[in-house]
């Protein structure tokens, strides 16, 4: 099902003047959501470091040389610990993240799939980010509990080539179709900062919302550079870059939780307050996103209390929010 979103539209939204996109998002926000709550997520890295792939943004790629630590995978007890903590400081859903091409059907996953279980058994909403995943793997997850697959797409399909030459763009979309086969919730979204041009930012939402159905979930993530890695030397987006990308977002899928993701470190606490009012509604609170330094807990507790915001329920959408029918991507 298309959004009704052409290209042309949503450039048309992208580049109004930033106070008139930021009151739109703002209202659109206000109309679809509550616009005091906001979901409160934690990441943690499963398995660290040693990936095959050749994303140049990460410094988790085995042919960089970072200061990254391989680790392989945290035991299940580590993990529910974890989570039990996150719980207690606020988040409501835990994202599990492995650096991994693909998932493979051996032990690793098996322990993966009990640590579903055991975060799932908290209460909390467990999501994963674990590469490339066919329908039967999906199937696993969602039988073990799985309420979320993160998996973005991180750019347009044109910068894409630039950025990652391991995968293709439709190996992305096939494994957002086997978590939407599987009735899981989708969270996609992207980077900015890769050296794209606006019009592969266009593109990219415009490719995310006109999915067969929108992602529950849209992370908007400014690239932070890390020294190794083939952008070390990027330069760092600006707020307003952020708050285009996050007001476009809202207005075009008004109902989705947008997550103002990596790069919050380096923002002030005002700057923060623009991507919200734009209609951000989502966080990584904790010190770490996977590798990346983040906000503490208590840092984002005290700037929820500055602004008015809570925390958001877990399951607010149920258990089994309605999830439409995927249809097959084509190459």
């Amino acid at each position: 099902m298309k959004s009704g979103f052409t290209i042309e539209k949503i450039i048309e939204i992208y580049h109004r003047p930033l106070f008139d996109l930021m009151y739109e998002a703002a209202t659109v926000h206000r109309k679809n959501n509550d616009a005091h709550e906001v979901q409160v997520s934690s990441l943690i890295s499963i398995k660290t470091g040693g990936c095959p792939e050749d994303c140049a943004y990460c410094p988790q790629a085995a042919r960089y040389q970072t200061e990254v630590q391989v680790h392989g995978l945290m035991p299940v007890e580590t993990v529910e610990a974890q989570a039990r903590q996150a719980k207690e400081n606020g988040a409501s859903r835990l994202c599990m993240g492995a650096a991994w091409r693909e998932v493979r059907n051996n032990r690793d996953f098996d322990h993966v799939l009990e640590m579903v279980k055991a975060v799932n058994a908290l209460d909390m909403e467990v999501c994963c980010t674990l590469g490339m995943l066919t329908y039967e793997q999906a199937l696993k997850l969602k039988e073990a509990g799985l309420y979320a697959y993160n998996h973005n797409i991180d750019t347009s399909e044109e910068h894409y080539k630039n950025i990652i030459s391991t995968r293709a763009y439709s190996d992305r979309l096939n494994t957002l179709d086997n978590v939407r086969k599987a009735k899981i919730t989708v969270c996609s979204g992207g980077i900015i900062g890769l050296g794209e041009t606006e019009e592969d930012r266009i593109k990219m939402l415009h490719n995310l919302v006109n999915l067969p159905q929108p992602p529950e979930s849209v992370p908007i993530n400014a690239l932070v550079p890390v020294k190794g890695t083939p952008l070390e030397n990027q330069p760092r987006v600006s707020v307003w870059e952020m708050v285009r990308m996050i007001a476009t977002a809202r207005i075009i899928m008004p109902k989705t939780v947008v997550r103002l993701s990596a790069g919050r470190l380096e923002m002030s606490t005002a700057e923060q307050a623009l991507c919200f009012l734009a209609g951000a509604n989502s966080i990584f609170a904790g010190d770490k996103l996977l590798t990346t330094p983040n906000p503490a807990f208590s840092d984002d507790m005290e700037m929820f209390k500055l602004f008015g915001l809570k925390p958001r329920e877990a399951f607010k959408e149920g258990r089994e929010p309605e999830i439409a029918e995927a249809a097959v991507f084509e190459n």
